[in-house]
């Protein structure tokens, strides 16, 4: 007779998103409902959204929905675009893919900037390609700043170098999902025009609330914009006292991001940014430690675009990533990252985000070797102790 094996303990969650919710978040959440209209609410409501500014490093317009990221991620193309509109993509992994094809489906003409996705854009390319574009056809270049499907972040201040060389006066759109509230985003000094983000990573939050930042230059193509919108409608949200939200606004997720931002700020964004970076080497330094003896290594081999909030782990060829997931899983209780589209099963993520601290991480990589170990993976052992050295170091430092 089979039995189920009983875990006890709180699950350490490693995924890149949704993320850890601390509990002081979670308590905030349970609030009772309210009137969105009420003046009490209101007045959080306006605090979440100069929260919001301050994060996003923005004095422009805000816009929310209920629903996740791809929400955001539709909002902003159907905002700002008309049917057959150009859009160059850099391609970063399979987020940018999503987002090319969310495209296509609008009836526009999503053109890729191609990678290799384990070193990511070229931005020479990138600026051959805007200044090759004398016709200006190309409405708007869509970036990824960190790609969770492969461990890679890209410069956006590079990005929108390559649009200033060029004289290119396309928009600049930017995906900050798992970037936002981790690793460093400066909206208006970047010259972003539009900003997608979500709750459920760096923001702590549960999964649901997603807002766009958009720059007076992407309010300018709204006006002239023609794809089909209705709940998304900036120009219809701008009728409501809240600016967002066509109906009803989710009361209870503004009393969490409240306390997110608080969270935030009391640690300060700054320090936020030290130890993401801080506990995101420490992840690294294991992998590499792991990779002798022909083993598990890390994904993205740019140690200039390393991303500090996710590390993809590639494993050896003929060895199941989903296996020492399920691993991890079942006997251990620590929940990993999959690989996603074309490299399912061929590498696991380790998520370093979000409400997480250096024995969080500790606990997760000791875990990992443990589960390699149980699924016959080979690996060099003692990758913990080099991420252990790291962080004592640090820590003296």
């Amino acid at each position: 007779m089979t039995t189920t094996r009983i875990l006890r303990g709180r699950q350490f969650f490693a995924n890149p998103g949704p993320t850890n919710i601390p509990d002081s978040v979670l308590k905030a959440v349970a609030h009772v409902s309210i009137d969105f209209n009420d003046p009490a609410f209101l007045t959080v409501y306006d605090g979440v959204v100069a929260g919001l500014k301050r994060i996003l490093k923005t004095r422009h317009d805000i816009f929310l929905y209920t629903g996740s990221g791809h929400a955001a991620w539709e909002a902003a193309l159907v905002n700002v675009f008309s049917p057959g509109d150009a859009l160059l993509i850099i391609e970063t992994g399979h987020f940018s893919e999503n987002w090319a094809k969310m495209a296509q489906d609008f009836g526009l003409e999503a053109r890729t900037l191609p990678a290799d996705w384990r070193r990511g854009a070229d931005f020479a390319a990138l600026r051959a390609t805007l200044a090759a574009d004398t016709a200006h056809a190309i409405k708007a270049v869509c970036a990824v700043q960190n790609e969770t499907a492969t461990g890679m972040e890209l410069s956006i201040a590079e990005t929108r170098a390559a649009l200033d060389a060029t004289g290119h006066p396309a928009l600049l759109l930017v995906d900050t999902i798992s970037s936002l509230g981790s690793l460093d985003f400066r909206m208006d000094e970047w010259g972003v025009d539009v900003a997608v983000a979500g709750s459920q990573k760096g923001l702590m939050l549960p999964t649901g609330l997603s807002f766009t930042g958009a720059s007076p230059k992407a309010m300018a193509a709204h006006a002239t914009s023609t794809l089909p919108k209705s709940y998304l409608k900036w120009s219809n949200m701008l009728t409501r006292r809240h600016k967002s939200f066509i109906g009803t606004v989710p009361t209870s997720l503004f009393y969490g991001l409240e306390e997110s931002i608080r969270l935030l700020e009391e640690e300060g964004l700054d320090a936020v940014f030290a130890r993401h970076a801080r506990l995101a080497e420490a992840v690294r330094r294991c992998v590499r430690h792991w990779s002798g003896n022909n083993g598990p290594s890390l994904f993205c081999e740019n140690p200039d675009r390393f991303s500090n909030s996710v590390t993809a782990v590639l494993m050896p060829e003929g060895h199941d990533a989903e296996a020492v997931r399920k691993i991890a899983l079942n006997s251990f209780n620590v929940s990993l990252g999959s690989g996603l589209s074309r490299l399912g099963g061929k590498v696991f993520r380790i998520g370093h985000l979000g409400d997480l601290n250096e024995p969080m991480i500790l606990g997760t990589l000791a875990t990992v070797e443990a589960s390699l170990r149980v699924a016959g993976v080979p690996h060099a052992s003692g990758g913990v102790n080099a991420a252990i050295e790291y962080l004592a170091e640090a820590a003296s430092g």
